[in-house]
């Protein structure tokens, strides 16, 4: 496994990752379309600034000390990310309802917020 001065990276699942952060605008915006799709189609979030953000659940996997992010090749949250296989196959920045609601296969994304926020 490689490492960043020394620490083990994380091993970020397959599927649907997002990482966010609680300081970041549109990131508090989507919060509820995390939990949304969580019920709906199953999503990691990973957490850049504080581990209780969106919500305190088993879901949300502390990244405060940005490896995963660092793995991913973050440059902007919030991210959305789909994995196979261990390999990205495609990602989404910002809050973009139609790009969002395309990437996961889930209709009605954040019904009330505005159609677009960037990252």
């Amino acid at each position: 496994m490689a490492s960043v001065t020394g620490a083990r990276l994380p091993t970020i699942p397959d599927g649907l990752v997002a990482v966010v952060k609680s300081e970041c605008p549109a990131c508090t915006l989507v919060a509820p379309v995390l939990e949304q799709l969580v019920e709906s189609v199953g999503l990691v979030v990973y957490t850049q600034d504080d581990p209780s953000f969106p919500t305190d659940a088993d879901w949300v996997v502390d990244d405060t000390d940005l490896a995963a992010s660092w793995q991913i090749d973050l440059d902007a949250v919030p991210t959305l990310v789909r994995r196979v296989d261990g390999v990205e196959i495609d990602r989404t920045v910002g809050w973009d309802r139609a790009n969002w609601e395309s990437f996961t296969g889930v209709d009605g994304l954040g019904d009330g917020l505005p159609d677009f926020k960037p990252g």
